[in-house]
């Protein structure tokens, strides 16, 4: 066999030889949880890529070769590769943050496909070979033992926990490498182990959720296995959030106490009856006890069964508690948003977008800009510092603003600088999508976009933006299902996205919920808000209605009406739409010619 199946993503790659007995002690490691089957699949591809077969690892061969399936297999009608290939990088996660914390050689399976990753840790030293099989010792350092694990790849090394369990679950003297390691399993970096990204500053500012054990109420085993599956399904939905730091508990300390560090605790339970499936989730602040969200979520296992519905109930939590406009950004937002520090002026920034008021927008844009001069290379706070400046450009008749190409290049610079810092960051990906949007870059702004929501697809405002960029520049049938996907998990803020809906309908003919959606708006958020009921209004011939909302704009932002066309054209890039929307405002009223000229 030759090397050519060996990815090399740190500039060296192990041998056929370490690679296999990496291999051998996966399969064997009691922390390797899996069935059988799943440690089939792991030994399939591993040798495959190994002989150099890896560009034949697609669901079909798997498929044959793993579960059994005959020449008729349909992996859109049959999911068992890719729901076997999750579980998979999930178990390989915890098996590096257990028994393989000290390995030397990380076999991952990157998710858009079945080629396995083998890298070898620069910060290990080489084990053993003789040592092979055994326990590893765990190192001294027993005060230590209350802390906690921060699984964040943004991790710097001085946060990193150096801490042992009373149990089997250690970590070395260096164990940031370890913690990076089941990062980036999760997140799936080319690069896990890489402690130099400059991402990693600025994390201390951000706040931590420590997600405990779920609870097993059922005295079914069966039930006990899906705890702990959806507590380990939490933690990977909960990671790509850049706003806050996911951490993992390790035992308590001496003294019977909990680590004081994290802000929050996410606990819960599961109970199984019959095929019904019902998991509690609650955050609690942990200073003092107190419950600040708490739900009850159902799932019938006979429709979508255990996996599926593990990762659903798993996901509607840490979206519940993680989303923009979401628990965290309401919780304790009176006392921490008039701080100083990078999150304080996050908290600010969401607080302003929930008023969109001048006063807000000018307190959130102070507060960033003195952030980023503490912490110039916090990816978020340049990210957030790029969107305050993007909404001078956008909202201008709402901000009383007078953005100019400058102001635009400065929030792209800012949004190139952010991603430049992370490039997992899905917020930073977001500024850098409206940047490039709003600069006529549609190729650029959806590619950017692409990359936001596949960084993190339970982002709300990442889907809600990203969805209504696809939808303006064309691609209305993706986009509104993007829309609509971030209505549905009532992304914030409150009324906004509701307007892109409107123009959904009103682009595919349907007038009459095109009004129902407009009308469920915030119309009060942005004057475009008011434009497009307008136009709407015009379609149906509502004149009397219409004149309302014409009367309303001429009185409260009179600026918009000679630049209407303008700013018809910044949103809605085919000329096809622009005409169907102008033609709605011109049968309300207004005097479209200023708006075609407008155009040029």
């Amino acid at each position: 066999m030759t090397n050519a199946g060996i990815d090399r993503a740190c500039g060296s790659a192990p041998s056929q030889e370490e690679v296999l007995q990496q291999l051998e002690r996966i399969l064997s490691s009691p922390e390797f949880r899996l069935p059988e089957r799943a440690g089939r699949f792991l030994e399939f591809v591993v040798n495959e890529t190994l002989a150099g077969r890896r560009d034949y690892l697609k669901a079909f061969t798997i498929a044959q070769a793993v579960f059994g399936r005959d020449a008729n297999f349909d992996a859109q009608q049959d999911p068992c590769v890719r729901i076997e290939a999750g579980r998979l990088r999930r178990e390989l996660e915890h098996y590096y943050l257990t028994a393989g914390s000290s390995d030397r050689i990380v076999i991952t399976v990157p998710r858009g496909g079945y080629v396995p990753v083998f890298d070898v840790r620069q910060d290990i030293e080489d084990a053993d070979v003789s040592s092979f099989g055994q326990e590893p010792q765990p190192l001294s350092g027993g005060d230590d033992a209350g802390r906690v694990n921060v699984i964040r790849n943004t991790t710097s090394r001085a946060a990193a926990s150096r801490h042992l369990s009373r149990s089997r679950y250690w970590l070395i003297a260096g164990g940031v490498g370890i913690v990076l390691a089941s990062v980036a399993v999760m997140l799936e970096h080319v690069s896990p182990f890489d402690t130099n990204t400059k991402a990693a500053r600025g994390v201390a500012s951000r706040p931590t959720i420590v997600v405990e054990h779920f609870e097993s109420a059922s005295d079914d085993g069966h039930a006990s296995d899906i705890s702990r599956g959806i507590t380990d399904d939490i933690i990977e939905k909960l990671v790509p959030f850049n706003d806050i730091v996911v951490v993992a508990p390790l035992p308590r300390n001496r003294e019977g106490q909990a680590s004081p560090q994290p802000l929050y605790a996410l606990q819960g339970s599961v109970r199984l009856e019959g095929s019904t499936l019902r998991s509690t989730a609650r955050l609690v602040r942990r200073v003092d006890g107190v419950v600040i969200w708490a739900n009850n979520y159902d799932a019938d296992m006979k429709v979508q069964g255990i996996l599926k519905t593990q990762a659903s109930l798993a996901e509607h939590i840490a979206t519940a508690v993680a989303r923009p406009f979401g628990v965290i950004f309401t919780a304790d937002t009176a006392s921490i948003a008039g701080g100083s520090d990078a999150f304080a002026c996050i908290l600010s920034y969401y607080s302003y977008r929930s008023e969109m008021t001048v006063k807000a927008h000018d307190v959130a844009k102070s507060c960033l800009q003195r952030a980023i001069e503490k912490t110039p290379d916090d990816s978020n706070v340049a990210a957030f510092l790029s969107l305050v400046h993007l909404d001078e450009f956008r909202f201008p008749y709402q901000l009383n603003t007078n953005p100019t190409a400058a102001t635009l290049n400065l929030a792209k610079e800012l949004a190139e600088r952010a991603v430049q810092l992370d490039q997992k960051n899905a917020r930073a990906l977001q500024a850098l999508m409206l940047a490039d949007f709003f600069s006529n870059d549609m190729v650029a702004a959806l590619r950017a976009g692409e990359a936001a929501y596949a960084s993190n697809p339970n982002d709300t405002e990442v889907a809600g933006e990203y969805g209504l960029r696809l939808s303006m520049s064309g691609e209305w049938s993706r986009g509104c299902e993007l829309i609509s996907e971030a209505i549905n998990r009532n992304a914030g803020p409150r009324g906004y996205y509701e307007v892109g809906m409107a123009l959904c309908a009103f682009m595919r003919g349907d007038t009459q919920a095109a009004e129902l959606w407009s009308r469920m708006s915030d119309l009060n958020y942005n004057p475009m808000h008011r434009l497009v009921l307008l136009s709407i209004l015009g379609t149906l011939g509502k004149t009397a209605e219409a004149k309302e909302q014409l009367d309303w704009i001429q009185l409260r932002s009179p600026a918009l009406i000679p630049n209407v066309g303008r700013e018809v054209a910044k949103r809605l890039a085919r000329t096809e739409d622009q005409e169907r929307f102008l033609a709605g405002l011109k049968a309300a009223g207004m005097p479209i010619s200023v708006a075609k000229a407008s155009l040029n």
